[in-house]
């Protein structure tokens, strides 16, 4: 599965658009923009609606991809990692 950052290095460079480009439209450094892309760094919600805005794809898998690696960022090295997420699941559906 695509992270967020790969996801968005993939429509950036699908859509021949330059880094500068898509950091000068989010108001941030280019390096930073290179650092989400590669997963060092993230986005915020609001920045992700904007890529998603500014590349005219949907916000819905974006956003799915950010809370994605928003969660494996903050449970990926536990041992019950896998038991809190079922849990955690559970409790959504109900």
């Amino acid at each position: 599965m695509n992270s967020l950052g790969e996801k968005i290095r993939e429509i950036r460079e699908t859509q021949h658009l330059l880094l500068r480009q898509v950091a000068a439209y989010l108001e941030i450094d280019t390096a930073l923009i290179s650092k989400i892309e590669r997963g060092e760094r993230r986005l915020t919600r609001e920045q992700v609606v904007k890529v998603a805005k500014y590349y005219k794809v949907s916000d819905e898998e974006l956003l799915t991809l950010w809370l994605c690696d928003k969660v494996l960022d903050t449970v990926s090295n536990d041992p019950y990692a896998l038991k809190g997420l079922k849990r955690a699941v559970n409790t959504i559906k109900n």
